[in-house]
C-alpha cells in the first residue's frame, strides 16, 4: 500500500487572497471553501489535474524560509513572459541568478514558488 497526494496545503493569512492569486497563476477555480470545527473558513482550489491547493488561514506570520515551494513552467511562451504575468498579478521577483535556470518568486503572502524555463 502507498500514499498518494491528494492536496498542498498552504498556511496564509488571508485564505481567499491567496486562492484568488493562484487561480489567475495556474488557471485554476476554487473547488470548494469548507469551515472547520472553529469557524475557520478554508478555500481549495483545483485545475482539474494533479494535486489541490488548499489554503488555510493561520493567525501567524510566515517567519523563514519555505520548507516546500512549488516549480511552475509556462505551459506556453517563455519563462520571461511567464514571470512578468505573475508578477502583474501580484507576485514578487526575489531571485533571477544567472548561475541557476529559475526565477524566485513570492505570491502577495510572501510564499516562496519557483518559475522555469518551458519543458523543465
Amino acid at each position: 500500500m502507498v500514499s498518494k497526494v491528494i492536496a498542498v496545503a498552504v498556511d496564509c493569512r488571508d485564505a481567499e487572497r491567496c486562492a484568488t492569486f493562484w487561480c489567475a497563476a495556474l488557471g485554476a477555480e476554487v473547488d470548494r471553501r469548507w469551515r472547520d470545527a472553529h469557524g475557520v473558513e478554508y478555500v481549495q482550489i483545483s485545475t482539474g489535474e494533479g494535486p489541490l491547493l488548499l489554503f488555510q488561514p493561520v493567525p501567524e506570520p510566515r517567519s523563514g524560509k519555505n520548507r516546500l515551494h512549488l516549480d511552475l513552467a509556462p505551459a506556453t511562451g517563455t519563462q520571461e513572459a511567464e514571470v512578468e504575468r505573475l508578477v502583474d498579478l501580484g507576485a514578487t521577483r526575489l531571485a533571477d541568478e544567472p548561475e541557476h535556470p529559475w526565477v524566485v518568486l513570492a505570491d502577495p503572502e510572501g510564499n516562496e514558488f519557483c518559475v522555469l524555463p518551458p519543458g523543465d
